[in-house]
């Protein structure tokens, strides 16, 4: 008998055939048959009073879950530029809080800190002199011993000259300041301030007075101080002692470090490190030449005028333009100050004079050619840096600010360079390679972050 019989039967009708167990997959696709056979499972099942069994659901044929933001119609619930604006904000407090956790732990251990950042920054410095002479088949250990030789013996040096010149022009000054005193005493007393002469007569006794009133400060003072000197010393050691390392092995160092970055990223991250160490080295060459050049400059001024302790002043402006801007205006005043004591108001007009004009020519001839485009830096950015690295950490905190000011943009800048080329091509003791190659006119045509934060509180389309 067919199968059109069997199901029809004799008197034409259709009669129900008895399950017996197998699936008919002829002239039906497979996924209706596996529809039939779980819904007669699931049919069972709520006969039986037994739950039903969880479906699959085919992931193509799902609905999408509805989104907490949005409302059944796909209303946004949440307007954009307050989304916007709340993703800004958190991010903002997460960085805000790394920074000062940062600072926090910078401000513990800036006793150790400090000396190895000072020691970077010396190892910027002295950095090119040992790949000249490494490149000059010279072994990189005893290249490292005889730049730290050189080092060491020049510095020691320059300190002791400029300590016996202080203490043999110590005489002439004390010279100068008891006849200038007496000038000044005259000056005051005369129109239009009239100060009578009676008030500078008992000077040292009221300063002896007020020392032996305030023994115990002055003991608790030098108690200080001694603890001072020992940090201090505790932290030339240390900063000596990174320095050799950061000499000798500086480039393993550096893999070492760069293994905690994504892989991914390891290589631009090696990119962005080598020209914020390149950016340093031009940073510190630049800033001793233009040291050299004011100490010089504001040197020959004070020797014409004929202020005493020429040569320690000079030593002393060559020390303050570390700190740029700040450190130029502060020794400056303490020139015209002590030209005043010793020599009267004419000679500290001239010397002045020639101190404006000196940080003139830094301002507007130095530090635009030597420091160039690898670490230029807003004024306004330089004060900020250095203020709060007075508050951190003093004047210590004021020589590293800037530095680490002209790294981080350094690296911030090559980060954010289109186009990078491998790190085998990046120089990290050549100043020229501390910024990218990729001109202005590459990078004119990406849109600003103002530009880019805007457009994101602008509604979809």
């Amino acid at each position: 008998m067919s199968d059109d019989e069997a199901r029809t039967g004799p008197d034409g009708r259709a009669h129900p055939q008895p399950e017996t167990g197998e699936r008919d997959t002829g002239g039906g696709s497979p996924d209706d048959a596996a529809s039939g056979s779980l819904s007669r499972t699931t049919s069972e099942n709520i006969t039986n009073g037994e739950p039903p069994e969880t479906l699959p659901v085919d992931a193509d044929r799902a609905e999408p879950a509805p989104n907490r933001e949005t409302g059944p119609r796909g209303t946004d619930l949440i307007p954009t530029p307050l989304r916007v604006t709340s993703e800004v904000c958190a991010r903002v407090l997460i960085i805000a809080a790394a920074f000062g956790l940062l600072v926090f732990l910078i401000i513990e251990l800036r006793i150790v800190v400090v000396p190895v950042a000072i020691a970077i920054l010396l190892a910027a410095l002295l950095a090119p002199v040992v790949h000249w002479l490494v490149a000059r088949k010279v072994p990189r250990g005893p290249a490292t011993l005889l730049v730290l030789i050189g080092g060491v013996a020049l510095l020691g040096g320059l300190l002791s000259f400029v300590v016996n010149t202080f203490i043999a022009g110590f005489a002439d000054l004390q010279k100068q300041l008891s006849a200038s005193f007496q000038s000044i005493q005259q000056l005051l007393a005369g129109p239009p301030l009239r100060i009578p002469t009676s008030q500078f007569d008992n000077l040292p006794g009221q300063i002896e007075q007020a020392i032996r009133n305030n023994v115990d400060t002055l003991t608790s003072g030098a108690l200080t101080t001694a603890l001072t000197v020992t940090e201090i010393a505790a932290g030339l050691a240390l900063a000596l002692f990174s320095l050799i390392f950061f000499l000798y092995d500086g480039p393993r160092i550096w893999r070492f470090l760069l293994k905690a970055a994504p892989r991914a990223r390891r290589e631009r991250v090696d990119v962005a490190g080598r020209r914020a160490f390149a950016s340093l080295v031009g940073y510190t060459r630049a800033t001793v030449l233009v040291a050299v050049v004011d100490a010089v400059g504001i040197g020959i001024g004070l020797w014409a005028v004929g202020v005493p302790l020429v040569i320690p002043l000079a030593a002393l402006v060559f020390l303050g333009a570390f700190i740029p801007t700040v450190g130029a205006v502060v020794t400056g005043v303490i020139a015209v100050l002590i030209a005043l004591v010793a020599n009267g108001v004419i000679p500290a007009l001239i010397v002045l004079g020639v101190v404006i004009a000196v940080q003139q020519l830094e301002g507007h001839v130095l530090q635009p050619l030597l420091l160039g485009r690898a670490v230029s830096l807003h004024p306004l950015a330089v004060v900020l840096a250095v203020a709060a690295g007075v508050v951190i950490s003093g004047i210590a905190g004021a020589l590293l600010a800037v530095p680490l000011l002209a790294v981080i943009t350094a690296a911030v800048r090559s980060l954010r360079a289109p186009v990078e080329p491998s790190p085998l091509l990046v120089n990290a003791v050549n100043p020229r390679h501390g910024h990218p190659i990729a001109s202005s006119a590459d990078t004119s045509d990406r849109p600003s972050f103002g530009s880019r934060l805007l457009s994101k509180f602008k509604p979809p389309q």
